[in-house]
């Protein structure tokens, strides 16, 4: 690496926000589980393997059957993952990281995965 490109890259950082070293961090850390994609790599109606942190975590019942709902970022964009049928599943809850696996597909212009086989993962210094 360069001195310039060490420099703008040292500038960046410096000048980055909040939100950017976070997305950041989130991007790399979801980039060292193997076998694993970015959110927006995965193309719709395909099958995708991601890993994340759940934003949130909320029960919404979908036409009168219970629906876990949680939004899961890693850094590149943001996936919703629905559990029909479950009012709680114990570990899924804000802040967890967690990778699933599962068809995505567009619901309403988000990316959805419905019922996804997950693994929890550890928190930052578990």
């Amino acid at each position: 690496m360069s001195l310039r490109s060490a420099l703008k890259s040292r500038i960046a950082e410096t000048l980055a926000s909040n939100e950017q070293v976070r997305d950041t961090e989130e991007r790399v850390d979801a980039s060292r589980n193997v076998g694993c994609r970015a959110v927006a790599s995965v193309p719709t109606r395909s099958r995708g393997k991601i890993a994340g942190v759940l934003r949130s975590v909320v029960l919404r019942p979908r036409e009168g059957v219970p629906a876990l709902e949680a939004e899961l970022f890693d850094g590149s964009g943001a996936l919703d993952l629905v559990w029909l049928g479950r009012r709680t599943i114990d570990g899924i809850e804000p802040g967890r990281r967690i990778r699933v696996e599962g068809m995505v597909c567009d619901v309403d212009g988000r990316r959805t995965m419905f019922n996804p086989r997950y693994e929890l993962r550890p928190r930052p210094g578990e």
